[in-house]
């Protein structure tokens, strides 16, 4: 097997790849939703964004334009196809302000904040591009068993 290493520190792993319709204001909507951080923007001639870096509390996600080659592909924007399989998921240290910062930006709340019986408070929003995030605040340790035990429907873990 080879040896593969990554010569860009921070950028190891797997690194989400977010494909919009307006990249720019996609730029936008995280720095003011998420406190994201531009780190690099690669414009083509026509305006549209090629690639983009960001970081979130120091950790990377890129994003681009959907471009006409993308459109007939397998690759496209979930605002086009009116869908996502993926949802990007985040630690906060406050859910419920973490939700009003997303939806004063923007963003549509699609599970308003609720205390879940995994120990955690969590919500999903949407961005405007379709791009969906679940936003969670640990709030106590909850052990293994007790959370079999409420996905079988016996809450109190008897």
């Amino acid at each position: 097997m080879p040896d593969i290493r990554h010569d860009r520190p921070g950028h190891e792993g797997f690194i989400p790849y977010l494909i919009v319709e307006g990249a720019a204001a996609a730029i936008d909507f995280d720095t003011a939703a998420f406190g994201a951080e531009e780190k690099m923007r690669l414009a083509m001639p026509n305006g549209q964004i090629g690639h983009a870096e960001m970081a979130v509390d120091g950790h990377p996600f890129y994003l681009a334009d959907m471009s006409p080659e993308m459109d007939d592909g397998p690759t496209r924007s979930p605002d086009r196809t009116g869908s996502t399989s993926v949802i990007l998921h985040r630690y906060v240290p406050d859910v419920d302000a973490a939700v009003a910062r997303a939806e004063e930006a923007g963003a549509t709340v699609l599970r308003p904040p609720k205390n879940e019986f995994y120990g955690e408070r969590a919500a999903t929003v949407q961005d405007p591009f379709g791009h969906q995030w679940s936003l969670h605040t640990r709030t106590s340790e909850v052990s293994m068993e007790e959370m079999v035990a409420a996905m079988q429907g016996d809450p109190a873990g008897e």
